[in-house]
């Protein structure tokens, strides 16, 4: 498409021009798609987040120092290239009150208003046909639909985005990442924030063998944490560069200046509870498998889920982390009501692969009590 015919579909549209300007860059976070009105329709949600890098000025250098500080890390730590690498999202100009729109196929939407955050969002409607043709002209995995922003005339720079086709029924994984598939050690302060700012992101061993198990079978991912948005960009690359499935991302809002201690790598009950429910509510056919770990609260979480869904949570599976001894009884009260054949915790992730993933399923992993 050209960038007249891109203008004149924006005026055609009553779309205004696009708000991108050459400093500010965006990013979009990878969602999901599902059928409405009868399966005749579907809504595409599309969520991004705009803004101006920092560049080395003392406005950055003080932010960074605030940082450092607040996160309790040395003069020689806050030097290194990998924490000024994973700290830069945090520094950044959050752009509010940008109009955006992106271009889907042929047609430009808008994609909502960004926010004191930078954060932009909207539900886009399009007919069945429609997302079938979009779904055939993607490339490679055809249930991943591709989409990017609409710039300015004479910008060339691309930023893409992508939203998952999901069928109304299925099975649907929902993951937690710290301690479930990426080691962070949440239990111990100086281990998180090294594991979360220092050190390379590393793996929980055999949990991504497990999960591409269970996507060659059809399942689809989602994952829901409390780390922030800002760490999205290192998360996506381990998800890739670890062999982990593909899918959406359910993050936590965080602006620096609200922040207090290490909140923003801290676990927050309420926060998954609300992203869960909502994943739940767009897909009520779907069957889902919580996979989570005993280091924070995922126990408790996905208890309550499913006594609130007993007919949409087909298994529960906890992964033992590494820590502090637990109450003998803490999974019991945490799965209390829920039958014990939808719930396993286990130390061993490698005897997934075989797993069925519905009630009663892996008896092979243990479901005792630490």
């Amino acid at each position: 498409m050209s960038m007249a015919l891109a203008a004149a579909l924006l005026v055609a549209l009553d779309v205004p021009p696009s708000p991108i300007r050459d400093d500010e860059d965006v990013v979009f976070y990878p969602t999901y798609g599902r059928q409405i009105a009868g399966g005749t329709r579907w809504a595409l949600v599309v969520h991004g987040r705009i803004f101006e890098p920092e560049g080395d000025s003392l406005k950055r250098a003080a932010a960074l120092g605030l940082m450092w500080r607040l996160l309790g890390l040395s003069r020689e730590q806050a030097e290194t290239a990998r924490f000024k690498q994973r700290a830069r999202a945090f520094l950044v100009d959050n752009e509010r009150g940008k109009a955006m729109a992106i271009r889907l196929g042929e047609t430009i939407h808008p994609a909502g208003t960004s926010g004191p955050d930078g954060h932009f969002a909207a539900t886009i409607e399009l007919p069945g046909d429609e997302v079938e043709r979009l779904r055939a002209a993607a490339p490679g995995d055809g249930d991943w639909i591709a989409f990017e922003a609409v710039t300015r005339p004479g910008d060339r720079r691309r930023f893409a985005g992508r939203v998952r086709r999901i069928g109304p029924e299925g099975l649907s994984v929902i993951s937690d990442v710290d301690d479930t598939i990426k080691v962070t050690e949440v239990h111990d302060r100086a281990a998180l924030l090294a594991n979360t700012f220092l050190r390379e992101f590393r793996p929980v061993e055999g949990m991504a063998e497990v999960y591409r198990s269970w996507a060659r079978s059809g399942a689809v991912f989602h994952y829901v944490s409390a780390s922030p948005w800002q760490l999205y960009g290192p998360l996506s690359e381990f998800v890739e560069t670890q062999g982990f499935p593909a899918g959406t991302f359910h993050l936590k809002p965080f602006r620096l200046k609200d922040a207090s201690a290490i909140e923003f790598v801290t676990s927050q009950q309420d926060h998954k509870n609300r992203l869960i429910e909502g994943i739940l509510r767009d897909f009520p056919r779907r069957r889902f498998v919580l996979v989570g770990d005993s280091g924070e609260q995922d126990p408790e979480v996905y208890g309550a889920v499913a006594r609130r869904h007993p007919s949409q949570i087909v298994r529960i599976l906890i992964r033992r982390a590494p820590g502090p001894a637990r109450a003998p009884d803490r999974f019991e009260r945490a799965f209390a009501g829920v039958p014990k054949n939808k719930w396993s915790v286990f130390d061993d992730p490698d005897p997934l692969c075989g797993e069925a993933l519905t009630p009663g399923g892996g008896a092979f992993i243990d479901s005792s009590p630490p």
